[in-house]
């Protein structure tokens, strides 16, 4: 049995000492063994489109949002608990400025109908939001917290509405925008809205 014993341990001393010396050749350096990671990506340019917002005012909410769902008849409601924090912007989508919307009255004055504010953007920051609790999922606690926080997002739109949000940008339109062009133009600038066309009436 020893003398079996004895070749086989040879033969694997003598492997492990050649792949000791043969290893370091083929490392790609060999004073930094870590290995070598490789990325290929193709980048397609898909759509290029002109912006023309301009961001007048930023709403910060935050919320605790419980969502409820009744699902089987004899088992209790599946529910999450949520702390949400949100971002609302209101903004003049100045694309929509038209050439009869600016006016010079005389060397003094230039009048100009501004488009109406809009909230251009409203979404939930998940980087300062968090699970709180998760109840009665079922398995299916992921489907639970992302209806949550869809629920969550649609109401930072209706909160930053129901918040004053269109008022507040059209008035630091005023402050933002007056000073600027009366300094472009050299004239007293008087800010409107445009009028909104008015709708053709329904068909019966």
């Amino acid at each position: 049995m020893l003398r079996r014993l004895l070749p086989l341990a040879f033969l694997v001393g003598l492997g492990w000492f050649l792949w000791t010396k043969v290893s370091p050749t083929l490392l790609e350096n060999p004073l930094n063994p870590e290995p070598r990671i490789t990325v290929t990506h193709n980048t397609v340019l898909e759509k290029v489109e002109d912006l023309g917002r301009l961001e007048l005012v930023q709403y910060h909410f935050k919320d605790v949002v419980e969502y409820k769902k009744s699902t089987y008849r004899f088992l209790p409601d599946a529910k999450v608990a949520l702390i949400v924090a949100g971002d609302a912007v209101g903004c003049l989508d100045l694309r929509k400025l038209r050439s009869q919307d600016v006016v010079m009255e005389g060397d003094s004055i230039v009048r100009v109908a501004l488009p109406a504010p809009e909230l251009c953007t409203w979404q939930i920051d998940h980087s300062k939001s968090k699970v709180y609790s998760v109840e009665n999922g079922f398995f299916q606690d992921a489907e639970l917290v992302d209806a949550g926080y869809k629920y969550a997002e649609a109401n930072v739109r209706t909160a930053a509405l129901q918040s004053g949000i269109l008022a507040q940008t059209q008035l630091n339109a005023e402050k933002i925008l007056r000073p600027m062009l009366e300094t472009l133009t050299g004239r007293r600038v008087i800010l409107t809205q445009q009028m909104q066309n008015p709708q053709p009436p329904a068909k019966r």
